[in-house]
């Protein structure tokens, strides 16, 4: 990972810096940030950096009049800045971007407001409707791109999306669920902190991936990830952020699990950044923590277990790679063919491939 450049001076409140260009992995085109650099203020720095700077300002900061103020009200929201960023580094205006896990819309606004098309899927009727109210909202307020959003189980999305996109989407955006229960947010009352907005639905329908352990997660995040293989164009890119959480005690790598799912779907890893929900101020990092993630963390260092604040999300970056018939399956440098491991060289056993057919 490329450290996070330090500047001369302190960026100023207003100061709007640009995210860079890595070599052609984070293709930045010239003109089209504009709106993004000034919104979310991401500092500039050397070539190749795997740090996205995506919380110069709060989430809240980022969403006040953009979104909906119903918004707010979903359990897991993705910070604005991170799909805005992906939507610059990856497509150009007029591309198609996908979010199957759409929340309330958070890809699908930014993409428009940045003149990408943009289709979305949820599966909770409440926050569809959240989403395509603030993709309308975003069209209002002059965004150029279109939107649209579907209602429906996205494990299976070639159902629910047209034919005829297949194979025309340039970016996939999305984040898989934490578990059934998040954050959420609080309000103080005379017998403490009470929480609220912190689960998906009521409980009672568990077709969310949200409600499945990791296997069951990473499964359908797999089977969501096949569709969305489909869907892409040659050369498409998905960007999935993640990371790690603790239940009961014990740290759970997500990350990891999406990795394996978006091998399984077919996709090829090509990148792993990291999405700051810390600002950066004069070189160092300044936490943006929720209630309860200051609440473990003190209770953690009370109980003697050195705990730190979580400061980024990973970056997961696949493409959809064509292979060729050549690199398909490996050679064997005795007998030119694919011997399957564990087994004897054709070589010795007179059979050509897999076929089995014994030679002439």
């Amino acid at each position: 990972m490329t450290a996070v450049a330090e500047h001369p001076t302190t960026p100023g409140p207003d100061e709007p810096v640009r995210p860079e260009d890595s070599g052609g992995r984070h293709r930045v085109y010239e003109g089209c940030h504009r709106q993004y650099d000034g919104r979310h203020q991401a500092i500039a720095g050397p070539e190749g950096l795997s740090v996205w700077v995506t919380a110069q300002s709060s989430g809240p900061v980022q969403r006040r009049g953009r979104y909906l103020p119903e918004s707010v009200k979903h359990p897991a929201r993705m910070l604005p800045a991170i799909a805005a960023h992906a939507v610059h580094a990856y497509t150009q205006p007029g591309d198609l971007v996908l979010d199957p896990m759409c929340g309330i819309g958070t890809t699908l606004v930014e993409a428009v407001h940045a003149g990408r098309d943009a289709i979305g899927v949820e599966y909770e009727s409440r926050w569809s409707d959240i989403a395509d109210a603030n993709v309308t909202h975003a069209q209002h307020q002059g965004a150029t791109g279109r939107g649209a959003v579907i209602r429906g189980d996205s494990t299976r999305i070639l159902s629910l999306v047209p034919a005829a996109l297949a194979g025309q989407v340039a970016l996939v955006v999305t984040s898989p669920p934490y578990g059934p229960t998040v954050h959420g947010l609080v309000r103080p009352g005379a017998d403490g902190v009470a929480k609220f907005d912190n689960a998906y639905n009521d409980g009672t329908d568990r077709g969310n991936l949200a409600y499945r352990d990791l296997t069951g997660l990473a499964d359908g995040f797999a089977q969501i990830l096949a569709g969305c293989y489909t869907l892409l164009r040659p050369g498409g890119v998905v960007v999935v952020t993640a990371r790690p959480w603790r239940k009961h005690g014990q740290l759970v790598d997500l990350p990891s699990a999406v990795i394996g799912a978006g091998i399984r779907a077919g996709l090829t890893p090509v990148d792993r950044c990291v999405a700051l929900l810390a600002a950066v101020r004069g070189g160092h990092l300044v936490a943006r923590p929720s209630f309860f993630q200051l609440q473990q963390v003190r209770r953690a260092c009370t109980a003697g277990t050195p705990m730190h604040l979580i400061a980024h999300e990973d970056v997961l970056v696949f493409a959809k790679t064509q292979k060729s018939a050549s690199s398909a399956e490996p050679k064997c440098s005795r007998c030119e063919s694919g011997c399957p491991e564990g087994t004897s060289c054709h070589a010795d056993t007179g059979v050509q491939g897999n076929s089995g057919r014994r030679s002439g």
